[in-house]
């Protein structure tokens, strides 16, 4: 059974990029405009991994992030940032300590996003359509 991830992004190019690429590579991908949209989704579904973007109509990644954690139906559930906003090494080290998986900033590259949800998951799967692959850094 594939693994599910659910994307929360405002801007919807980059929410069909997003669900064309980790579709493409196997994952069953559910996305949500907002935030209201997403906790909604994650309330529904049995979700592996959430990505969110930073900043969304009608609230914020970080407090999308809070709430996700402090639901205890939630702890197995990953979270991790896909935003413009570019954060410090230090900063980084603070999120993964609050229980972050990753951030990544956009732009993007198509494989690394992939290689990163992949390790995120512990999939070590090669990425489709790439003779590369996949080595953990």
């Amino acid at each position: 059974m594939p693994k599910k991830i659910l994307y929360v992004e405002d801007d919807e190019d980059t929410r069909n990029l997003v669900r064309m690429i980790l579709k493409s590579n196997g994952y069953k991908v559910i996305t949500a405009y907002n935030g209201r949209e997403g906790l909604k989704k994650l309330e529904e579904d049995d979700i592996d991994l959430v990505i969110l973007d930073i900043m969304l109509p009608d609230t914020s990644g970080w407090d999308i992030f809070q709430r996700i954690k402090k639901d205890p139906r939630n702890r197995d559930v990953k979270v991790a940032f896909l935003s413009v906003i570019p954060v410090s090494e230090e900063r980084l080290k603070t999120l993964r300590k609050s229980g972050i998986e990753d951030y990544i900033t956009k732009p993007f590259d198509n494989d690394d996003l992939v290689r990163r949800v992949r390790r995120i998951l512990g999939d070590d799967r090669s990425i489709r359509g790439n003779d590369k692959e996949d080595t953990p850094r």
